[in-house]
């Protein structure tokens, strides 16, 4: 986009016209940084808003089936947008398919197209596309070089003859060029230069906000813009985010981009997005994993919903308490339970959600030993206490803070499972006491 002057807008969050107050933090949290609305297929972006959790699939969008079905599988595991690549004429044939086949799932999904060099061809040349895609993402420094500002207008123009939103996403392993070339000579030329990062990440800024003016500039209402600005280091990561937050009022959405593998990409994101989300910064996250080969691609939709929830900002899922066992617990009978819990409450969150409202709110504690495990059964909705090694062999479970009975034998887990499903129902069913204390339901077994 080099025919245009370069300059920042420079935005007032807490006067801008229109903007919502600030939303109340749990904690010591600050609140949220006050942003403006942007609506993607009813999914509402912003601080006025929940955090809102999305994804991408890796499927070759040209194979419709694959790729819808990904996206069936992340939406049912908790994205509440989910990006598919359009990268050729293949790929944006197949948006409408994809549509069809997510409707005849029953799925009312946000699709967000991730277009990067030929996205102008294809927004014109496929209808079909640009109609069925709820959401554009543009990076500016992949839309051309010559021609950078047509093909980016051409784009805007498209997403607002669609009323379509955009998210303008900047990356540092992609960053236009010119810009940048442009903005070192200027800091070379300079009495005090500043550091080159420094002047990377005033880079970034400048072609994420330069792109939302001109956008506005096309047509695209102020609200129908949201911005990233990815980098794959941490402290970066943090410092892009927070200038950035305070220059605009624009909905910001959060990723650390190739944050790695395994452990490394978990570590990394959570880290980084978690710095951010406490300081009242960011109103949409991807955990952008890399998975093993035939690995499952849900497991950045899960993350992204446990950063959540651990900073208690959202809760998606009952939570399981569990230590990490030490020499009093040499067996890992408590370990398969943890996990067998785990695994239970996950398959059925989707039918608990709709039957019983407030369910994932509740926390389940399984404790290996006498130490910590009674008093974090107290403290969770229901838990129990496993024997360790040269405890006597029972275990206690605990229902609102009180014992409400003691499990023996070889189907203690069973058992316990029994105990749970009760307690849902009589906790968050019709007539229950959706968010009962520890304490409530106590009287409802015998202790001993």
């Amino acid at each position: 986009m080099s025919s245009r002057p370069r300059r920042i807008v420079t935005l007032a969050p807490a006067t801008a016209a229109g903007i919502a107050a600030p939303t109340p933090a749990a904690g010591p949290f600050l609140a949220r940084r006050p942003t403006v609305t942007t609506w993607v297929r009813g999914v509402g972006v912003g601080s006025s808003q929940p955090v809102v959790v999305q994804s991408m699939t890796n499927t070759d969008t040209a194979d419709a089936a694959a790729t819808a079905d990904q996206v069936a599988a992340l939406h049912r595991a908790g994205s509440q947008i989910v990006r598919i690549t359009v990268n050729n004429d293949e790929a944006a044939a197949a948006v409408p398919e994809i549509r069809r086949r997510l409707e005849d799932l029953g799925l009312d999904v946000p699709l967000v197209g991730d277009f990067h060099y030929n996205g102008h061809l294809l927004l014109t040349r496929f209808p079909g596309a640009a109609r069925d895609l709820d959401a554009y993402r543009i990076n500016p420094g992949n839309v051309g070089t010559r021609h950078r500002d047509a093909n980016f207008t051409q784009i805007v123009q498209v997403a607002v003859d669609h009323d379509r939103p955009v998210r303008i996403g900047v990356n540092w392993g992609s960053l236009d060029q010119e810009l940048l070339t442009q903005m070192m000579d200027e800091n070379a030329r300079a009495g005090h230069p500043r550091e080159a990062k420094d002047v990377y990440i005033e880079a970034m800024l400048a072609s994420a906000l330069r792109s939302a003016e001109l956008a506005e500039e096309v047509g695209l209402p102020h609200d129908h813009i949201v911005i990233s600005a990815k980098v794959s280091v941490v402290p970066d990561l943090v410092e892009v985010y927070r200038r950035l937050s305070r220059r605009c009022d624009y909905p910001l959405h959060l990723g650390l981009t190739e944050a790695g593998m395994g452990t490394k990409g978990v570590v990394a994101s959570t880290a980084g997005l978690s710095i951010l989300l406490a300081e009242g910064i960011g109103d949409t996250i991807r955990v952008s994993l890399t998975p093993r080969p035939g690995g499952d691609r849900t497991e950045e939709v899960f993350v992204a919903q446990q950063i959540l929830q651990s900073l208690g900002m959202r809760n998606f899922a009952p939570q399981v308490t569990a230590c990490p066992g030490c020499g009093r617990t040499t067996s890992t009978f408590f370990q398969h339970m943890a996990e067998d819990i785990q695994t239970y409450l996950r398959e059925q969150m989707p039918v608990w959600k709709q039957r019983y409202p407030g369910v994932v709110d509740m926390n389940v504690a399984v404790m290996g030993c006498v130490v910590n495990g009674p008093g974090e059964s107290k403290h969770a909705n229901i838990g129990i206490s496993l024997p360790g090694t040269f405890e006597e062999p029972k275990a206690p479970v605990y229902v609102d803070g009180r014992l409400f009975t003691t499990l023996k034998g070889e189907r203690i887990v069973a058992e316990f499972l029994t105990i749970l499903d009760d307690y849902v129902a009589r906790t968050y069913g019709d007539g229950g006491r959706a968010g009962a204390r520890p304490g409530a339901l106590a009287g409802a077994a015998a202790e001993g």
